[in-house]
């Protein structure tokens, strides 16, 4: 399954327990994960377990005391393989 680039903004909720976190720690995470994504993808999209590998380090980021969201997404791509522009 692959995630267009439209539907980034609300799918790192679904890799997060209800009620986990504030609204305003979502809206940082959203934030992050959404740069991430883009920054990833281009047009292409990515499958699913990278998107869930991409959540998983930025909860674990912000769960570190994080709450830069440039370092959230630096966080999420740290080792990912990417393609030179």
């Amino acid at each position: 399954m692959r995630l267009a680039a439209g539907a980034v903004a609300m799918a790192i909720r679904s890799y997060l327990e209800p009620g986990a976190f504030d609204p305003e720690t979502i809206a940082l995470m959203s934030e992050a994960f959404a740069a991430a994504v883009k920054e990833l993808q281009g047009e292409t999209g990515q499958p699913q377990i990278v998107l869930e590998v991409i959540a998983g380090r930025i909860v674990a980021a912000l769960r570190a005391g994080e709450r830069d969201p440039d370092r959230l997404r630096a966080a999420a791509l740290a080792g990912m393989p990417r393609e030179e522009d």
